[in-house]
């Protein structure tokens, strides 16, 4: 199958070459994005990766560990999509016969990637059982790598992208953010020594009465008291009191040790992924039914430490977001916008006609990274690719909210202004599972291969 596609793909290369050798002003970059696309088609046939960080898993070479097989989510193509190369050949056939159409060149080439993922999706939806053993084959994994001395946080990027076993989330998300070391005989001691200073700093900023703060620190203080309420409105266990309270204590410290940015509305949501997961080792089953009474006062000082750290390490990264008129967020919403009009036209020439900003929807997006927008309990399986990028989350979150946007292109090029800031406002994702997060994810990874290293793709 590998030789006759790259045949194909090479008979139809010297088509296109003799069809546009009159027009010489368009056989340079034509040809150059030829044999891009060539050389990713070529790479995928042989299980090596295409431009991005992390490996695709159909590889001709095996693993360390022969009992270890790959995932089939995420940045991944699994054996469950071996029944789709028919589909696959199809699909790279047909968007080879399209290059020399100069105007839907770009956008055959991004809809037959799209289909391929799809099809994979869908072959790995029908097939539970391989899926549970893949899940079993994952949990291996992660096992093996949190075993051995010193972490090897690269490779724990590349399983974590793809999803972490929930009960493996709060170790693993603590590696991945830099607040626990890779080696393990100083995690304990580190992790001790930061849980005290974060009581330190909260007897010092929190514990003292307003008589001992300025003005401005107790306005601060008030908003985030107003805040915390509205939380997560939809999941109960965040209207418990002390849940409440809880926030409050990690906010307050926050913004009090970060005068630059101080509490910006929106930081409050960022907590929230933290406070579940690890809460998570100490309570079970659905959150809706957790109650934080029964823990001591120790236990939830340590979670809220925790969740403290990980929220500075999360937004060292993108401090920008939340200073004085968040201009980390605005560059990125104008990144969105050129990259939705590279990868569709019509609906991006239907948003612009009908008059509608992207600031209007996509601030919300970046300020609360899509907590607002999904349900709940999507959303940490999200944040487990949000924490693998790393210091490259900020530019992929680019990506994710451009395939999250043209989940609904259709629907969108049919609305006017006030129908689109409404259906925008309330995106009917409350039905969404695992599968359409999947989809988005995989969407954003594709096109953040095709554009992400051919940065004029997104120049004005």
């Amino acid at each position: 199958m590998k030789n006759t596609t790259t045949t194909n793909i090479n008979h139809h290369k010297e088509e296109h070459q003799h069809h546009s050798k009159n027009d010489p002003s368009t056989v340079s970059s034509i040809d150059s994005r030829f044999n891009q696309t060539l050389k990713n088609v070529q790479g995928l046939l042989k299980g090596r990766s295409i431009p991005g960080k992390v490996l695709l898993t159909r590889r001709a070479e095996p693993f360390d560990d022969p009992s270890i097989q790959s995932p089939p989510f995420g940045r991944s193509f699994s054996e469950n999509d071996a029944g789709s190369r028919d589909h696959m050949h199809k699909s790279m056939e047909e968007k080879d016969r399209s290059t020399s159409k100069r105007n839907n060149e770009g956008a055959n080439m991004l809809n037959s990637s799209t289909s391929i993922i799809e099809n994979t999706s869908k072959e790995t939806h029908k097939s539970p059982m391989t899926a549970r053993a893949t899940d079993s084959t994952r949990v291996t994994k992660f096992t093996k790598e949190l075993s051995v001395p010193t972490v090897r946080l690269e490779r724990l990027r590349e399983l974590g992208w793809s999803g972490v076993p929930p009960y493996m989330r709060p170790t693993v998300w603590r590696l991945l953010l830099g607040y626990a070391p890779p080696n393990s005989d100083r995690r304990e001691g580190v992790l001790r020594r930061k849980r005290l200073e974060y009581l330190d700093c909260v007897a010092q900023f929190y514990d003292i009465p307003d008589t001992e703060r300025s003005d401005d620190e107790i306005n601060m203080l008030r908003q985030i008291a107003v805040d915390c309420p509205r939380t997560v409105p939809d999941v109960t266990f965040f209207q418990q009191e002390q849940v409440q309270k809880s926030l409050e204590r990690i906010l307050y410290t926050w913004a009090i040790r970060h005068p630059a940015s101080g509490y910006v509305q929106g930081i409050n949501d960022l907590v929230t992924p933290f406070l579940v997961v690890f809460l998570s080792e100490y309570l079970e089953g659905d959150v809706d039914n957790w109650s934080v009474s029964n823990l001591s006062p120790e236990k939830i000082s340590d979670i809220e430490a925790d969740c403290y750290w990980c929220l500075s390490k999360l937004l060292d990264g993108m401090q920008d977001h939340y200073t004085f008129a968040q201009p980390g967020i605005q560059r990125l919403v104008f990144k969105l916008k050129e990259l939705v009009r590279r990868i569709d036209e019509p609906v991006s020439r239907h948003i612009e006609v009908q008059g509608l900003e992207f600031l209007q929807f996509a601030f919300r997006w970046f300020n609360c990274l899509l907590i607002r927008e999904i349900p709940f309990h999507l959303v940490t399986r999200l944040w487990d690719t949000y924490l693998a990028e790393g210091d490259a989350l900020p530019d992929f979150l680019v990506y994710i909210f451009a395939s999250f946007l043209l989940t609904w292109s259709e629907k969108l090029q049919k609305l006017d202004f006030q129908e689109m800031v409404m259906f925008l406002q309330h995106l009917p994702t409350q039905n969404w599972a695992h599968q359409e997060l999947e989809m988005v994810l995989s969407r954003a990874y594709m096109w953040h291969s095709m554009f992400n290293s051919s940065p004029s793709h997104l120049a004005s």
